[in-house]
C-alpha cells in the first residue's frame, strides 16, 4: 500500500513534526573537518542509520537523507563526481530503511555553492547536476526532496524543476534568511521571504519554507510574510536551536528542546504545517517538538 501525499494530510489539518540537525550529528559521530559527509552512506551506513532511526524513534513523522552536499557540484571536491548516482542512492536507501512503511523520507538537496551572477555556472548546469541527484534519491526510496537553504532564485527554481520534470517526488523549498539592518529578513542575494515563496510556487514547489539561521522567534515573522502570499499551501520551518554563540571556537545553540517546544503553538498559528529542527537540534528537541503538537 503507498504512503498518502504529505500534502494531502496537511489539508486536513494535520500538523507534521519532521527531523531534526544531520551536520551537528555525524560531526559527533566522529565525521572530521573537510570529510565528505555523504560517503559515510557507503563507509559507514550503519551510523547514518542510526542518526534517521533516532530521529524516527524521537517522533518525527518524516526523515531527511545524509545527501545535503550530494550533486555534482559539491562532491567534485572531494573527487567524487562520478559518485552522484551511488551516494544519493545509498543515502536514500537508508533513510528509507528507517523511515519503514508509514513515515515518510524528504530526501536532502542542498546549494551548490555555484552562481550565475559570478558566471561561474548556468541554470542548464544547474538543471542537469540537480536532476542527477533527484533521479537517484527516487531510485533509493525517497516520497519527496526538501531543497534547502537556498538564498538565490535562479538555483532554487532549475532544482524544483530538474526535479519536477524527471520524478514524481513531492517537492518541498525551503530558503535561508537573515536580519537586515532595517529589521527585515533576507536571504545571502536579497531575496525577501515575498520574493521566495511567489518564486517557489511558481516554479512548482509543493511545499514552501524557512530552514537554518534562525531560532523558532525569527522564524515567526519569515513565516508570517510567506504565508501572505498564498493562504493553502504547505510551510515547512526547520529551525535551528536558537542563534549560536561562537564558545571557545565551537558554535554553541542555546535553545533547549523545552524552550523550542514552548514556541510549537505560536509558529503553528501563524501557519507552519510541517515543524522540524536544524543546526544544533537533536532527537530531544525532536521529541520535545513531538508532545507539543500532540497536544495541540
Amino acid at each position: 500500500m503507498n504512503k498518502k501525499r504529505i500534502t494531502e494530510v496537511v489539508k486536513k489539518n494535520k500538523i507534521l513534526v519532521s527531523d531534526g540537525a544531520w551536520g551537528t550529528f555525524l560531526h559527533k559521530k566522529g565525521l572530521k573537518s573537510g570529510e565528505c559527509p555523504e560517503k559515510w552512506c557507503i563507509d559507514r551506513p550503519d551510523d547514518v542509520l542510526n542518526i534517521a532511526k533516532s530521529y524516527i524513534e524521537a517522533g518525527s513523522d518524516m526523515i531527511e537523507t545524509n545527501s545535503f552536499g550530494g550533486s555534482s557540484f559539491k562532491l567534485t571536491h572531494y573527487g567524487l563526481a562520478d559518485s552522484v548516482s551511488k551516494l544519493n542512492e545509498a543515502a536514500a536507501k537508508i533513510s528509507s530503511r528507517a523511515a519503514g512503511k508509514d513515515k515518510w523520507v524528504i530526501a536532502s538537496i542542498g546549494p551548490s555553492g555555484k552562481m550565475t551572477a559570478m558566471g561561474d555556472v548556468t541554470e542548464e548546469e544547474f538543471y542537469n547536476a540537480f536532476k542527477e541527484q533527484a533521479i537517484a534519491l527516487k531510485k533509493g526510496g525517497a516520497d519527496a526532496v526538501c531543497i534547502e537553504t537556498m538564498s538565490a532564485i535562479d538555483e532554487a527554481s532549475m532544482a524544483i524543476k530538474a526535479v519536477k520534470e524527471n520524478t514524481d517526488l513531492e517537492i518541498i523549498a525551503t530558503f535561508t534568511f537573515e536580519a537586515g539592518s532595517d529589521g527585515k529578513y533576507y536571504t545571502m542575494m536579497g531575496v525577501t521571504p515575498t520574493e521566495a515563496a511567489k518564486a517557489a510556487i511558481d516554479s512548482g514547489a509543493d511545499i514552501i519554507g524557512t530552514n537554518c539561521g534562525n531560532g523558532f522567534k525569527q522564524m515567526i515573522a519569515i513565516v508570517k510574510e510567506m504565508r501572505a502570499v498564498d493562504n493553502e499551501i504547505p510551510i515547512l520551518v526547520h529551525a535551528n536551536a536558537g542563534l549560536p554563540h561562537n564558545v571557545d571556537g565551537v558554535d554553541v545553540f542555546p535553545e533547549t528542546p523545552e524552550m523550542m517546544a514552548a514556541l510549537v503553538p505560536e509558529i503553528v498559528k501563524v501557519g507552519v504545517n510541517i515543524i522540524g529542527g536544524c543546526c544544533g537540534t537533536t532527537p530531544a528537541h525532536i521529541r520535545a517538538i513531538r508532545e507539543a503538537v500532540d497536544k495541540l
